[in-house]
Parts: structure tokens; C-alpha cells; sequence
């Protein structure tokens, strides 16, 4: 096993290169994972059979090939290929590059300008390419990793087709080791479980999974790696986790749908994706504290007494032991049953509100603590509810220009069942009164 790991990786004069460079598709049909969109039905297919290209956005994860496919579509057109980084350009740099591809153009040849990160640059730099987008200097290529919707301007996405990159599923990120064992000749030592975890290591990212490929080749193991090994060998991707973009929201929404859908264990592995991407769990909580109100309310009271329990243990005990009783506060809204109804209601009573302006209550609920307050009839005709057999006088409590509303409808699930029963028997004696 030894002498596997002696092979030269590439020929010397670009043995300095990484691994996933010196491995990157030399066609289109080569990139791996993004076949929905370089196939011939795919929109990047359709443009290549067609030799007309528009200016595209690529969002997607890093490691997704978004780089590597523009520079190939630029080939498969016959366009020139300029490249930059929003990280690192300024107008300045724009200019040169706009300047150039007019000079291309003048020539009759046309440029494709790819620009990384672009949603890095300002709003004013995202304009200065509305201009030689619309008049054919270049077709633009923007790569993001960050939500077009929200980093991007309306007038540049409305010159721009979004197309998504995926992040490599397991078979594409399996291709890719393939391909990296045949160019250099060499198998990995690792065990098929290893191997597993290798490919999950890389979270979908091709560029790390070749990176760490390239570790494993470089080594001399006597036999192959386990599991155990390699993970001491080699450090786990970061997960793709920006608690202050899109990422997050994603998790937190993925979060609150499984508690709301009573998934007990997808909210478990959105709860965990969370923490260990280093969200502040204290945030977690403020949500888990909203679901609690917003979709369990009366049908389980307890849930709101769980999730504030939850937030004070956590803040009690800190991290690691606290995220426990983060757990259990997602298990129980996640179990509990479930209601809208008190959210529903409320809503509809402020819309009420909004509506009716400032209309005053009825002059039988107001106190009268002033002589003139009683001359003017505040408090007369008011039924004291304890004093009434039942406990319910019946009388009516909106103002008098509007009639009854019925707001809250609880459910038949939960607690809600048994307010449910209170609120029709109290109707019942209402309607006897009246009667």
C-alpha cells in the first residue's frame, strides 16, 4: 500500500498547482452536479446550441463549479474571457476592463465579462454595468453565494437570467474523487465507511472535497484510514452558515415549519444544524418563545412556560450543557398540538380596531366617578357578573354602533377543546338572556 502513495501527483512543472485546479473540466459536459443546468434542456444547453448567450447571475454555494462554467461557456460561444473580483476591484478597475472589451468589440470580437462575488460591490458599482450590458460591450456572469433577491440591484436582475447552482449532491462529489484517483494514478486509502465520511466532510463543496483528496494522497498509511483516522487526520468542513444573511433565515425557517408541521425530529436536526453553524442560542429561543404564541397558543399553555423555562436555563447554565434545555423547548412546542386560533383572532380584532377609529364603549361599562359622569348615564344598567347565578350576566361589552364580532375560534385540539366548550355554553346563556 506504501507505493500508492508515491506516485508524483502531475508533471513537475506544475506540481505547485492545487489539485482541484489542475482538475478542472475542460468542457462543459465535464462539470459535475449542475446537469439541470449545462444539459442540452438545461438554460446554459440551450444558449450554447443556440450560440446566443445573455448576461447570467450563478448563486450557489461555493465549490459548486461557478467559475469554471463560465470560463467554458465563454469558449463554447467563442467569447472573450475576462475575469475579476468584486473583492478586490474597484471603479477604477471596471473602467479598464469596460475600456477593453469596447476595444474587443471595435475588433468584432465580443467579451464575457465574469465577475466573483459581485454582490460585494455597492449599489453604485452595480449600476456602472447597466450601461455596457445594454449596449453590448459584454455579456455579463456574476457569481453570488448570497441571495440575488436581497444583495443585488432590481435594474441589474432585470438584465440578468438567475440561474441556481446546486451544492454536490454524494454521486457528483463520488465523481469527483473518481477522477481525482485516475489522474493521479492512485487509489485513496480509505475504507468504504471512510470514504463516506469524506464525501460528507466536503458539504457539498468540490473544490474541498479535491483539497482534501489531495491530503489523503500525499500520505504513506500502512493500511487504509477508518473513519476514526481520518477524521482526526483531516478537519470538517465549516458548515455554510452566515448568521447575518440568507443562510440563517433559511435555518430558522426550516425550523419553524417542522415545529409548526409537528416534526419532532426535523425541528431536532434544524435545531442542531443551527447550533452548530454557532448560532446564538439565546436567538433560537426568541423564536421557539414565537411558536409557542404563534402556533400552539391556548391549545397547550405550557409550551410558552417551557420555551421561557428554556431561555432561563440556558442563560443560567451557558453552552454546552444549556442547549439541552433548548432541546427539550423545541421537542415540546414541536409535540404540543397545535393552534393558530388566538394569532387569527388577534389580527382580526386590530383590524377591527384600525376600522372603528375611536368609537367609544358603551355608557353601561364606564365608571362613573364624577357627579356629571352619572348624570350622563355612565355606569347605569351595569350587571355585576359575580353577583348573577351563573357567574355571566350576558351583556354586551362593544360599542354600541358595532355589532357583535367573534374573533377568537378555538380548535379542537389541545386546551382549546375544553375553552372551546366554556365559550359555547357562555353563548348559550347570552342568547337566553336576550331572548
Amino acid at each position: 500500500m506504501t507505493d500508492l502513495f508515491q506516485t508524483t501527483i502531475g508533471a513537475a512543472d506544475d506540481a505547485a498547482r492545487p489539485l482541484a485546479d489542475r482538475l478542472r473540466p475542460a468542457a462543459l459536459a465535464d462539470v459535475v452536479g449542475q446537469g439541470h443546468l449545462i444539459g442540452a434542456e438545461g438554460p446554459i444547453g440551450r444558449m450554447v446550441a443556440s450560440r446566443h448567450l445573455s448576461s447570467i447571475i450563478f448563486w450557489g454555494p461555493p465549490g459548486t463549479g461557478k467559475t469554471t462554467t463560465a470560463r467554458l461557456l465563454a469558449d463554447a460561444v467563442g467569447l472573450s474571457f475576462e475575469q475579476i473580483s468584486a473583492v478586490f476591484s474597484g471603479v477604477a478597475d471596471l473602467k479598464k476592463v469596460f475600456e477593453a472589451a469596447r476595444l474587443r468589440r471595435s475588433q468584432g470580437r465580443s467579451t464575457l465579462l465574469f465577475v466573483d462575488e459581485i454582490h460585494r460591490f455597492n449599489r453604485a458599482q452595480q449600476d456602472s454595468f447597466l450601461p455596457v450590458m445594454e449596449d453590448g460591450t459584454v455579456i455579463l456572469v456574476g457569481a453570488t453565494t448570497e441571495n440575488p433577491s436581497f444583495e443585488l440591484n432590481a435594474a441589474l436582475l432585470s438584465r440578468a437570467q438567475v440561474l441556481v447552482l446546486n451544492r454536490l449532491e454524494d454521486e457528483a462529489l463520488e465523481e469527483l474523487l473518481s477522477r481525482a484517483e485516475a489522474f493521479v494514478g492512485a487509489e485513496l486509502a480509505l475504507t468504504d465507511d471512510a470514504r463516506m465520511t469524506l464525501r460528507a466532510m466536503a458539504d457539498g463543496d468540490g473544490r474541498f472535497i479535491l483539497n482534501l483528496a489531495e491530503e489523503i494522497l500525499a500520505l504513506t498509511p500502512i493500511e487504509p484510514l477508518d473513519t476514526e483516522k481520518l477524521t482526526k487526520l483531516l478537519q470538517r468542513r465549516a458548515p455554510i452558515y452566515d448568521k447575518s444573511r440568507e443562510g440563517h433565515y433559511n435555518l430558522v425557517s426550516a425550523l419553524h415549519k417542522s415545529v409548526r408541521g409537528s416534526d419532532v425530529d426535523a425541528a431536532l436536526y434544524w435545531l442542531a444544524r443551527m447550533l452548530d453553524g454557532g448560532e446564538d442560542p439565546l436567538f433560537i429561543l426568541r423564536r421557539v418563545v414565537r411558536m409557542a404564541i404563534e402556533d400552539i397558543g391556548l391549545a397547550d399553555p405550557q409550551a410558552l412556560v417551557q420555551a421561557l423555562a428554556a431561555k432561563d436555563t440556558y442563560e443560567f447554565l451557558g453552552s454546552p450543557e444549556g442547549e439541552l434545555a433548548v432541546a427539550q423547548a423545541v421537542l415540546y412546542v414541536a409535540s404540543a398540538p397545535k393552534s393558530n386560533a388566538q394569532y387569527t383572532a388577534f389580527k382580526g380584532a386590530m383590524k377591527a380596531a384600525r376600522e372603528t377609529g375611536s368609537v367609544a364603549p358603551p355608557a353601561h361599562i364606564l365608571n362613573a366617578p364624577t357627579k356629571l359622569m352619572k348624570e350622563l348615564g355612565y355606569g347605569v344598567g351595569y350587571e355585576y357578573d359575580h353577583d348573577t347565578a351563573e357567574g355571566f350576566s350576558g351583556q354586551n361589552y362593544f360599542p354600541d354602533d358595532m355589532s357583535r364580532q367573534t374573533f377568537y375560534q378555538p380548535v379542537e385540539r389541545g386546551f382549546e377543546r375544553d375553552i372551546a366548550k366554556r365559550l359555547a355554553y357562555w353563548q348559550k346563556l347570552r342568547e337566553e338572556k336576550r331572548s
